[in-house]
């Protein structure tokens, strides 16, 4: 690590130089006219993208006139071939936009192109300052008993990091295959590629320590000390992703099902390490609930079966009705509101006889629980208009006011407007 330190300061050491920092300086004075120049619309109408090919020709304009004034001009040349290909990902970002979902493409930029782009720019530029070659061979320090340098450190994380980010178009891609041979469901599907995931990760992990070439001495004692640590701080975390292994072997809960957390459809959207996430539409929230949550606590489940789900809408009519003329209404008019099923029937029901009027009770079926409150809001105003077409009242309770002037024999009730 020592050895790293030197290193670092000894190319710290080229900024000293008139000529370094000359560069420098006009590199990045032209970056940051160009952004603001951008940002405050400098040159009208003219394109955003067009901006940063302004700066890059003053850039090589800057170039060209040290060139001819007998200065360096090679990193300020470099840090211009940088620049370049940093907004040649802005033009495929562009090329991608309504090719690839919003998700998959911002995870494509964040996790794949725009870090391995940077990381390809760190290496050339230490390569202009040093041979590669002589930085890689530095030694880190020891781990159970290996000595690691900074190119078996390097590639170890690269080829994790890889590993963790580039398994899930495969996994998904197997998932696929799987489900269309074997006929699985959709919440099957997800549950299998999210296991197949941790296989390549756990399996990464394995391909690593073979790398650094941690023999199984070292591995059972790092076992140990995580057991030891467990009891005391991180028993809960190792709880959560047990749960969540034991969630996906079982299938209780799976990617696309819905689950009704304190009165609310939920839909699962991905199940992790340590808790799961789910999705409630009514406010677009996302919840994350501690995978061991579903081992300790009650849980409904719209979709463990199918997504087919019984909903209801109550409503009272006045005694003067009859009340088979009133539920035959109530069928009709289920019928006829879009997203209820005709197969099962909707079904009206007489539950009560109330203080002011008879309890009528309309139940129907429905494909997506997601969709229940707005369904049932459809229901509920084609019944009222059904209702007032077809002459129904819907009663409300009402009250008599009665003026106490004598004895209360002799009184009439006050039925005038109030």
């Amino acid at each position: 690590m020592k050895e790293l330190l030197l290193e670092v300061l000894g190319w710290l050491g080229y900024l000293e130089r008139f000529p370094v920092l000359l560069q420098l300086l006009i590199s990045l004075a032209l970056l940051t006219l160009s952004r603001l120049a951008r940002q405050r619309r400098w040159l009208g109408r003219l394109p955003s993208l067009a901006y940063p090919g302004v700066g890059l020709s003053l850039l090589a304009l800057s170039c060209l006139l040290l060139w001819a004034m007998g200065q360096p001009h090679g990193l300020a040349l470099l840090l211009g071939e940088l620049w370049l290909g940093w907004f040649g990902l802005s033009l495929l970002h562009r090329l991608l936009v309504g090719r690839l979902p919003t998700t998959t493409l911002h995870q494509l930029e964040s996790r794949l192109l725009r870090p391995g782009y940077l990381l390809m720019a760190t290496l050339v530029l230490i390569s202009e300052l040093d041979n590669l070659h002589d930085v890689a061979v530095i030694p880190l320090g020891t781990l159970f008993g290996i000595t690691l340098s900074i190119e078996k450190a390097f590639l170890a994380l690269l080829v994790f990091y890889l590993v963790l980010v580039g398994c899930g178009p495969p996994a998904a891609g197997l998932a696929w295959l799987l489900q269309r041979a074997v006929g699985m469901s959709d919440g099957s599907r997800k549950a299998t590629e999210l296991m197949l995931r941790y296989i390549v990760v756990g399996l990464g992990l394995v391909g690593v320590a073979a790398h650094l070439g941690v023999n199984t001495t070292a591995l059972i004692a790092v076992a140990g000390g995580l057991s030891v640590g467990l009891g005391f701080g991180v028993k809960e975390v190792f709880s959560n992703f047990v749960s969540g292994l034991w969630l996906l072997f079982e299938g209780s809960v799976r990617p696309g099902e819905v689950l009704m957390i304190d009165g609310d459809p939920c839909e699962v959207r991905r199940l992790g390490l340590r808790a799961t996430l789910l999705w409630r539409d009514r406010d677009n929230a996302e919840l994350l609930i501690p995978n061991q949550t579903f081992f300790t606590e009650a849980t409904t489940t719209y979709t463990a079966s199918d997504r087919l789900r019984r909903s209801q809408v109550n409503v009272g009519a006045a005694y003067r009705h009859e009340p088979a003329r009133v539920i035959e209404l109530l069928e009709t008019t289920a019928r006829t509101v879009p997203h209820v099923l005709s197969e099962p029937a909707p079904k009206a029901l007489l539950l009560s006889y109330g203080d002011y009027a008879i309890n009528y009770g309309l139940r129907f079926w429905i494909t997506n629980p997601m969709n229940n409150v707005s369904i049932c809001s459809a229901v509920n105003q084609a019944i009222w208009q059904a209702f007032q077409q077809q002459g129904i009242e819907i009663p409300f309770p009402q009250q008599v006011e009665y003026q106490m002037v004598g004895p209360p024999q002799t009184q009439q009730p006050n039925l005038g407007p109030h």
